[in-house]
């Protein structure tokens, strides 16, 4: 029976993809280099800011260049990161419901630290206890180490946890975590995309996932 709730942030909680793609687009101008489509920076976008920047720079692009660039974005990132990023439709209502039902919940994210934690502490903080984000401590996703990490915060058990994300990257977390996976299509990834990788479950809007849990 599962008691514990994990969630990916960007694309599962929050819409968080203009506001990322100002940014990058901010540095990469700055610099001099073509801007990119939301389109191009949606699949970009899940593996870490670092992951983001990298391929967001023209290939080949020297170290001392991505370094600039990627301060460049986290420096914009951080005042800007609020303008357009708001939780999807229906996410308040169901962090609700899952709260009511007595599920524990915390967030594991490859957003920075720090920005994971403001992000959450200010729009979910009433729900979501333990937010955890991309640090040089710990191993990000899809290493299984923040989520174990989140676990043992909660007082949590791999064998009633389930985790919730919406990528590629999300999918194998779980699988490496030994969680059953639920793949949100709302996200930045396709059904197909999702299918592939082998997400146990699949919903289209977050009033579903309470049905899931009481299933699983």
């Amino acid at each position: 029976m599962i008691d514990t709730v994990i969630f990916d942030l960007d694309g599962t909680l929050l819409n968080t993809l203009d506001d990322l793609a100002d940014s990058v687009n901010y540095a990469l101008s700055s610099l001099g280099y073509p801007v990119r489509t939301v389109d191009e920076v949606r699949m970009m976008v899940g593996n870490s800011v670092v992951y983001l920047i990298e391929k967001a720079l023209p290939e080949g692009t020297d170290k001392s260049q991505f370094d600039r660039c990627l301060s460049i974005f986290e420096t914009h990132y951080k005042e800007n990161m609020r303008n357009k990023t708001a939780p999807y439709d229906s996410v308040m209502q169901m962090l609700s419901d899952v709260k009511a039902l007595g599920y524990k919940m915390a967030v594991v994210s490859n957003k920075p630290d720090v920005f994971t934690k403001e992000l959450v502490n200010e729009l979910f903080g009433e729900y979501i206890p333990f937010a955890i984000g991309r640090s040089d401590d710990i191993p990000r996703k899809p290493a299984p180490d923040m989520v174990f990490y989140a676990m043992d915060k909660l007082g949590s058990d791999k064998t009633t946890t389930v985790y919730v994300g919406d990528s590629e990257v999300d999918v194998v977390t779980s699988k490496n975590a030994g969680l059953p996976c639920v793949g949100c299509l709302w996200g930045f990834r396709d059904r197909e995309t999702l299918e592939n990788e082998g997400a146990d479950y699949l919903i289209s809007s977050p009033s579903e996932l309470i049905e899931i849990l009481k299933h699983i």
